[in-house]
């Protein structure tokens, strides 16, 4: 029979979101991980868990470790700067909607003790307080999105940067 070499390997499992996934998988390939599967994580919508292997007699071993941390971290920034597209906006629209509530709850009060003059006045802003915060989240998160893609892109370019150096060194130890 075939004279197989033994290899050892060192195993990491890690809990991504679903979007993120496919840039793990291929990121992780650059530090030298092989992805083994990867399923949903229970109890977390939207997020995966990813199993990978790797040599444990790999070459280059702690710059590459600390190349992943880089490109971990990096992920996170991209991760916290989609997030924050939509944060802001949605904040603005719910104290809105508060406030928009809030006067409709003044009309109720005011229409049970027969006053109907303030009720109407009241009733109005409460109408705009509950139809505005629709038009403020989408202008908002619009707003948003132009000024945190470029940020999101360079990102990117450091990510591809980081896996390229990583891939370096593994071209380096083959």
């Amino acid at each position: 029979m075939g004279n197989k070499s033994f290899v050892g390997y060192e195993y990491q499992q890690v809990a991504v979101k679903s979007d993120m996934s496919s840039v793990y998988a291929d990121g992780y390939e650059n530090f030298g991980w092989k992805l083994e599967n990867s399923d949903f994580a229970s109890g977390k919508p939207n997020s995966v868990v990813m199993r990978f292997k790797r040599d444990r007699k790999i070459r280059n071993k702690p710059e590459l470790t600390r190349l992943q941390r880089q490109f971990d971290s990096i992920v996170s920034d991209i991760v916290s700067l989609e997030s924050s597209k939509r944060v802001k906006a949605s904040i603005v629209a719910y104290i809105v909607g508060i406030v928009g509530t809030v006067f409709m709850a003044g009309s109720v009060f005011s229409v049970t003790a027969g006053l109907i003059l303030p009720c109407i006045i009241l009733a109005i802003p409460a109408f705009i307080g509950w139809i505005l915060p629709c038009f403020l989240y989408r202008s908002i998160e619009k707003k948003r999105i132009v000024a945190v893609t470029p940020l999101i892109d360079s990102k990117y370019d450091e990510l591809y940067t980081v896996c390229e150096k990583a891939n370096g060194l593994l071209d380096q130890a083959g």
